[in-house]
C-alpha cells in the first residue's frame, strides 16, 4: 500500500531490522501505517489490562554514527528542535550498537508525532550523509545462558541443566587440556572453529559460577604455572574507539578483567586517524584480549 520496499532480518533473533526503501513520501506512507499498527497493538493489550494511561509507540531507528552529530546539532540544538515542533521524545543512544558503527536512536509519542519526526530525522540524514564505511548493526541469534561443569557445557531450561552438545564443551575441555590460545591472525586446526562459535553466543549471555567456573580466567591461569609475560600493539581507528572503550570505560574494564591482561589507549594524537592499543600479560591474555577486542 505504501509502494516502499520494506525488508525484514531473519527470524531466529530476539530483534529483527525493517528496512525501508524508496521515494520520501513512500518511506513516510511506510511509517505512518507501522506506526499506526504498533499503536493499535498497544489498544489491544490494554483491553486486558487494569492500566489506566496508554503508553507510547516507540520505535528504534538504527542511524550511522557518522550522522550522529548532525542529528544531535551543536549543543544538542537539532534534537530539542525535533522535540518542540514534533511533540515526540528522541533519544540518540551514547554506545554503538554491538559489532557495528551504528547508534540506536529511538522515537516515542502518538503516530503523528512519530511521522513527523522521522520526516526530520531523514531530511538531516539527507543532508549530511555518513562519512567513511558503516558497518551495519546485524542482530545475533537469541542463546540461552550456558554453565561450564566438569568439562560439559550445560544449557538452562527452567530449572533444569540440560548438557550442551556443541562445540563450547570442546572448548571447554580443550582449555582445561591447557592448549595454548593462538594469537589472532594464526590458525590452528582446533581454535578458530571453537572461538568462533563463542562469539556467537555473545560474551554477556554466560552464566560462570564463581570462583571455580569463572571460564576465562580459569583457562588463562591454567595454562602455565608461570608463563612469561610479553607486549603486543594494536591500532584502532578513532572512530572505533569509543565502542571499545564503552561508557566510562566499562567495556575495557570488562575485558581487562575477562582477558586477565593490561591493556592501555594512548592519547589521540593529532593528525592522526588510528589509536595504539598495548595489551601487556601472557600469550594467553594477550590473545583474549585481542579476540575480545576484535569482537567488539
Amino acid at each position: 500500500q505504501s509502494g516502499a520496499r520494506i525488508n525484514i532480518s531473519e527470524g531466529n533473533c530476539p530483534e529483527r531490522i525493517v528496512t525501508i526503501t524508496g521515494p520520501t513520501d513512500a518511506i513516510f506512507k511506510a511509517f505512518a501505517m507501522i506506526a499506526y499498527k504498533f499503536e493499535e497493538d498497544i489498544t489491544n493489550s490494554m483491553s486486558n489490562s487494569t492500566a489506566t494511561s496508554k503508553p507510547p509507540v516507540t520505535l528504534r531507528l538504527v542511524v550511522p554514527a557518522s550522522q550522529c552529530g548532525s542529528l544531535i546539532g551543536k549543543g544538542g540544538s537539532k534534537i530539542k528542535e525535533i522535540r518542540e515542533s514534533t511533540g515526540a521524545q528522541v533519544q540518540v543512544a551514547g554506545d554503538m550498537l554491538p559489532n557495528s558503527t551504528e547508534r540506536a536512536v529511538t522515537i516515542s509519542g502518538t503516530p503523528d508525532a512519530i511521522i513527523q519526526c522521522v520526516k526530520q530525522i531523514c531530511v538531516v540524514m539527507l543532508e549530511s550523509p555518513p562519512k567513511g564505511a558503516t558497518i551495519p548493526y546485524r542482530p545475533k541469534p537469541a542463546s540461552t545462558p550456558v554453565i561450564f561443569a566438569g568439562g560439559q557445557a550445560y544449557t538452562i531450561q527452567g530449572q533444569y541443566a540440560i548438557p550442551h552438545p556443541d562445540q563450547l564443551t570442546k572448548l571447554h575441555q580443550l582449555a582445561m587440556q591447557q592448549t595454548p590460545f593462538t594469537p589472532l591472525g594464526q590458525t590452528t586446526p582446533a581454535f578458530p572453529g571453537t572461538l568462533g562459535s563463542v562469539a556467537g553466543k555473545q560474551w554477556s549471555s554466560f552464566v560462570l559460577p564463581l570462583p571455580a567456573l569463572t571460564m576465562f580466567p580459569c583457562i588463562c591461569a591454567g595454562l602455565d604455572a608461570s608463563p612469561p609475560a610479553s607486549t603486543h600493539e594494536l591500532t584502532i581507528p578513532n572512530d572505533l574507539i569509543g565502542c571499545i572503550i564503552g561508557r566510562q570505560g566499562t567495556k575495557i574494564n570488562e575485558i581487562r578483567q575477562m582477558s586477565g591482561a593490561q591493556i592501555k589507549i594512548a592519547n589521540a594524537t593529532e593528525g592522526s586517524s588510528e589509536r595504539q592499543i598495548t595489551i601487556t600479560g601472557t600469550p594467553a591474555n594477550i590473545s583474549l584480549a585481542q579476540y575480545l577486542i576484535n569482537a567488539r
